[in-house]
């Protein structure tokens, strides 16, 4: 529980909401204000809807709209993100609505796709902010110095990119808000050896088990992928490139096993029984696959495809700084080999499949 410092005046913080909202980004900063005793009012576009959030943990009946709510009535404006901001930034008075608060120098904190509803109100030009990764262009596109952090503060302007950065962009609004420090029992919000899945979990996180869950999931995958590539650089015999390649995936794939059981570790707990049974199915699986080189990268790619979809999915899950940290490192090595496999696939069926040139006095 958060303890509180005196105030002449309560503090009054607007969270943003409408349908497709980003479950935990709504609910952890919600908790986090409510446990500071911190007067809360959830804002949308409509009243007596109730806004449903994207994973559906989610339902909440707003307390007015943008559309009557005055900046002025409040200390800080949060943005969760999600599917949300892209109908926030359709609705006139909610982009109005931001425009004021940080034109009079409110605390206006932006998530994961929240940085779009601040694009619509030009609110980024000049501004040194993150934000999730699809929207990084979008972001620089509208004038920001785009930097991929776990959370950027700039004046009054407070980003972070997704759910792992939840516990550092709500101790950074607290803290701004007069309640952070050892009086409040929190870590300065940029302190790397915080226990943040803790302070996330008492504002409704994940709890240990699911984030242990999660480790154990991308590590059967790695511990799978490993196996995998390794049977199939043995079976590449012909073009070097590709066994090369292969073997580059395979020390990748050797860090994140590393870094996976060391957080493990840090959490006080081992490998499951099915990071270890991965393994061998990847042998089994193996064994009965061709020997053609094209053969062994197109299998390779079909792998990471299905990696980078499930570790997205897994970065997106638990509001643990680490442990989403090194989900996403794991998904942006995944991506870079996916492009690189698909170039060596492309440049290998291009030789293949290349005519070849007509001797003279051959029919064409």
């Amino acid at each position: 529980m958060v303890s509180t410092n005196s105030h002449s005046r309560k503090n009054k913080v607007a969270i943003l909401i409408e349908n497709g909202v980003e479950d935990s980004e709504f609910q952890l900063p919600y908790k986090a204000l409510k446990q500071a005793d911190i007067e809360v009012s959830v804002l949308g576009s409509r009243m007596n809807e109730a806004y449903k959030g994207k994973k559906g943990k989610v339902s909440h009946v707003a307390d007015g709209t943008t559309s009557e709510a005055m900046a002025s009535d409040f200390d800080a404006v949060i943005i969760p993100g999600g599917m949300a901001p892209d109908k926030m930034r359709r609705n006139p008075n909610t982009v109005r609505f931001v425009q004021e608060a940080m034109s009079q120098g409110k605390v206006v904190a932006a998530v994961c796709h929240g940085p779009q509803l601040l694009i619509e109100g030009d609110l980024l030009k000049g501004k040194t902010a993150t934000g999730f990764s699809a929207i990084s262009k979008d972001m620089i596109n509208a004038g920001a110095n785009y930097q991929d952090k776990t959370l950027v503060v700039d004046g009054n302007l407070i980003t972070s990119r997704q759910p792992g950065d939840l516990p550092m962009i709500c101790t950074a609004i607290l803290s701004r808000l007069g309640y952070g420090g050892q009086e409040a029992d929190l870590p300065s919000d940029n302190d790397p050896n915080a226990e943040w899945w803790k302070i996330a979990d008492a504002w409704g996180g994940s709890h240990k088990s699911d984030i242990v869950s999660g480790l154990n999931t991308v590590l059967a995958g790695e511990r799978y992928s490993h196996e995998a590539l390794q049977k199939y650089a043995e079976k590449a015999s012909y073009y070097m490139d590709i066994k090369s390649l292969f073997q580059e995936m395979i020390a990748s794939k050797e860090v994140h096993i590393q870094k996976l059981e060391a957080r493990l570790k840090q959490l006080d707990e081992k490998p499951s029984l099915t990071t270890k049974i991965a393994e061998g199915y990847a042998k089994v699986k193996n064994a009965i696959k061709g020997s053609d080189d094209i053969y062994q990268i197109r299998c390779a790619l079909g792998d990471v495809q299905t990696a980078v979809n499930d570790v997205g999915r897994m970065m997106a899950a638990f509001t643990d700084p680490v442990t989403t940290e090194i989900f996403t490192e794991i998904q942006k090595d995944l991506m870079t080999h996916e492009q690189l496999l698909v170039e060596l696939y492309r440049a290998k069926m291009g030789s293949e499949l290349k005519p070849a040139k007509p001797t003279t006095g051959t029919a064409v």
